[in-house]
């Protein structure tokens, strides 16, 4: 169990919170050179299937082709620039074509047709396939990387990539997703997550299932933070009644049992890890003062498929946790935002704001 310590720092300063040209920073040194949390690979199964992913001007089409490869593109057509997909998700029949002059690619990318191109003696269609986008996928989650030299996903992701394997996390579906759009800096999303200094006042009924001075740090420094917090009910799960909503997932046994585990993934997830569910938050940066928060509700797929499945209590409970850390975070954009905000010290249960901190001003400010 490791000793916490905040190392005496203080919050951010007001301009992080409030500043177009901190915001257009972070769109180049975070937001277009780091690994992104798109989804879950389930949300594109089948052949042909795609979901559009979004960060600031970028419209990235993440698919699966006919062989079952995942492949993600720029959505521009290589003609005259078009968006070639508008719809939020889909199914591609065998190809993507723009609708301006019905150029059409393979879904691996390939230009395999260009209307009276032909006349055009120096035009070569395998100089214009789809612009790639890196992309890869890690325990059934989907990430993509803009940058024109990304770093390794396999090195980004060394502290957790074996971490999480007992919960089987590949196999599991999401049952509930429900979508938040709060006027929030999305820096205080993963500030308010990464700290349960705050859930005696804010949170009573969490305080109640996992006592905030439960929680200890097995990730504590870089862009993966966080660790686990034992449940107060042996055997029991983040929910209303704080008893499970399904058995136990993948091979979790013993002491597994008695705790969920909490881990910011920066620059754009939370994951939550209950015995018998996983809770996603995908961050959506939109504006300086303004997040989308997407929220899914993983569970195995036969737990789903019993007569008798009801994630209900799961639902509500991180739904009304959710509504009371919006609410707050709201109030601290505002009060950020006033001219009177100098920052204030960390306490030592907020060693993991102070951590994100220090790898956010790292990658912004290098």
């Amino acid at each position: 169990m490791s000793s916490r310590t905040a190392f005496e720092a203080k919050t951010l300063a007001r301009r992080y919170y409030v500043d177009d040209d901190v915001y257009q920073q972070e769109t180049e040194r975070i937001f277009f050179d780091r690994w992104l949390f798109v989804g879950r690979a389930s949300a594109i199964a089948k052949p042909g299937a795609y979901v559009l992913f979004e960060v600031d001007t970028e419209s990235i089409i993440v698919l699966r082709d006919h062989e079952g490869s995942i492949h993600a593109h720029h959505n521009v057509c290589r003609h005259r620039g078009t968006r070639l997909v508008t719809e939020p998700e889909g199914t591609f029949p065998k190809s993507i074509q723009c609708g301006y002059h019905a150029w059409t690619y393979a879904l691996s990318g390939a230009l395999t047709g260009a209307p009276f191109m032909d006349e055009v003696e120096s035009f070569c269609k395998e100089n214009y396939p789809l612009h790639p986008v890196a992309v890869a996928e890690w325990e059934g989650c989907v990430f993509v990387n803009l940058s024109d030299a990304p770093e390794p996903f396999e090195e980004a992701f060394a502290p957790i990539t074996d971490k999480f394997t007992r919960w089987d996390l590949p196999d599991l579906e999401i049952a509930h997703r429900i979508v938040y759009d709060i006027p929030v800096n999305w820096k205080l999303v993963f500030q308010n997550y990464s700290e349960c200094y705050h859930c005696p006042a804010l949170h009573p009924a969490l305080n109640r299932l996992t006592p905030f001075r439960n929680a200890w740090n097995d990730l504590e420094e870089g862009p993966l933070l966080g660790g686990p917090m034992k449940m107060e009910i042996e055997g029991g799960s983040m929910t209303m009644n704080g008893q499970r909503c399904a058995a136990p997932l993948g091979t979790l046994e013993g002491e597994d049992l008695n705790f969920v585990r909490y881990y910011t993934i920066f620059p754009n997830l939370l994951l939550s890890l209950q015995p018998d569910y996983v809770l996603t938050h995908r961050i959506d940066r939109m504006a300086t003062d303004r997040t989308r928060i997407v929220c899914d509700w993983l569970f195995h797929p036969d737990a789903m498929a019993a007569a008798d499945f009801d994630p209900t209590p799961a639902i509500e409970f991180w739904n009304m946790t959710n509504e009371q850390d919006w609410m707050v975070s709201r109030l601290s954009q505002q009060g950020v935002s006033s001219r009177a905000y100098t920052p204030g010290p960390y306490a030592e249960l907020e060693s993991m704001i102070a951590a994100w901190d220090r790898e956010y001003l790292r990658v912004l400010e290098g």
